[in-house]
């Protein structure tokens, strides 16, 4: 009797253990895949948009752009046409949070280094000292992939409309004046239609990781489209 009830022990954990790993199995197949939300300006708090667009509720996009990068290139929205990217706005002389900046977009530089699907986008906000020239030089300390990451210059009333009206990166007003000064820790990820698809903090570490994660997600996303 007793050897009868611990096979019938052992037969119920058997069982049990089997339908655990059934109903895993199951889970894993079916469950939907992550996905990244849209913003729309409507969503971000309301001092990093512009006034006119603080309404907007959908349709939105990365405007055209016409700057120049490290190299005397004239860069525009065509060079990231069905690309994914991740952007900020920095300057060369910064001392703060610009240093931590750049060292963590060498780590998405560097995760994402053999696929051509995603690039790296990085303003000056300081167009006026950041010149080709010194832009190129900060450019090889960092070890910029020609291009794959492109640091850019130009004229500043558009780098401003850029932060502003297409990123929203900063809460400070401005129209890209001799004055005015755009500091903004965050990246924000841009997909293949120019929509924003995530805003980090570029000084965390942690929100870094989340990036890289959900730069993998989008890379899945277009994965599955083309199938």
């Amino acid at each position: 009797m007793i050897k009868f009830f611990s096979r019938y022990k052992f037969i119920g954990i058997v069982l049990f253990i089997l339908s655990v790993i059934i109903v895993s199995t199951i889970y894993n197949l079916y469950k939907p895949e992550p996905q990244l939300k849209v913003y729309q300006p409507n969503e971000f708090t309301k001092e990093l948009v512009d006034s006119t667009l603080q309404r907007v509720r959908k349709f939105h996009k990365v405007s055209d752009f016409k700057l120049i990068n490290q190299y005397g290139d004239t860069i525009t929205q065509a060079h990231f046409e069905d690309k994914i990217y991740i952007t900020d706005f920095f300057f060369t002389t910064c001392q703060t949070i610009c240093p931590i900046m750049t060292e963590h977009m060498e780590i998405i530089q560097k995760e994402f280094k053999n696929n051509d699907d995603v690039m790296l986008l990085s303003h000056s906000v300081t167009p006026e000292i950041d010149d080709v020239e010194r832009m190129r030089k900060y450019a090889e300390e960092h070890d910029a992939i020609k291009g794959k990451w492109h640091l850019v210059t130009g004229d500043k009333k558009e780098i401003y409309r850029l932060a502003r009206k297409s990123y929203f990166t900063t809460k400070s007003e401005g129209d890209g004046g001799p004055y005015d000064m755009v500091h903004t820790e965050n990246f924000v990820l841009i997909d293949k239609e120019k929509r924003i698809r995530g805003v980090y903090d570029g000084t965390n570490p942690e929100e870094i990781e989340e990036a890289i994660e959900d730069i993998k997600i989008l890379l899945r996303e277009y994965e599955k489209l083309k199938s």
